[in-house]
């Protein structure tokens, strides 16, 4: 794995939001897709509801609530349910 250089990547970030500014470029961004249903990804891991709630850091009613779509995840649940649909061996190393 190569070295990151991150004040030069805190660097090149400033300038290319100057020159955007300036209207001399463009701003790369990423978009993200939406991950499965926290049902889909917790059947992939094969995990219950109560053991995915420990994961996770919420309550088995709050996996209960996604599951039947009264409620939606928040930012921060979101994104750990992405990183447990992308790379559900991360999620498996704490079980």
């Amino acid at each position: 794995m190569s070295k990151r250089d991150i004040g030069q990547e805190i660097l090149d970030g400033i300038q290319e939001i100057k020159a955007f500014k300036a209207s001399r470029g463009d701003l790369r961004t990423h978009s993200l897709k939406e991950p499965a249903s926290p049902q889909v990804i917790r059947a992939k891991l094969n995990l219950s509801q109560s053991a995915f709630a420990g994961l996770m850091g919420v309550s088995l009613r709050t996996v209960q609530d996604w599951e039947q779509g009264r409620r939606k995840p928040s930012g921060p649940a979101e994104a750990l349910l992405r990183i447990a649909e992308q790379k559900p061996e991360v999620f498996l190393d704490l079980v």
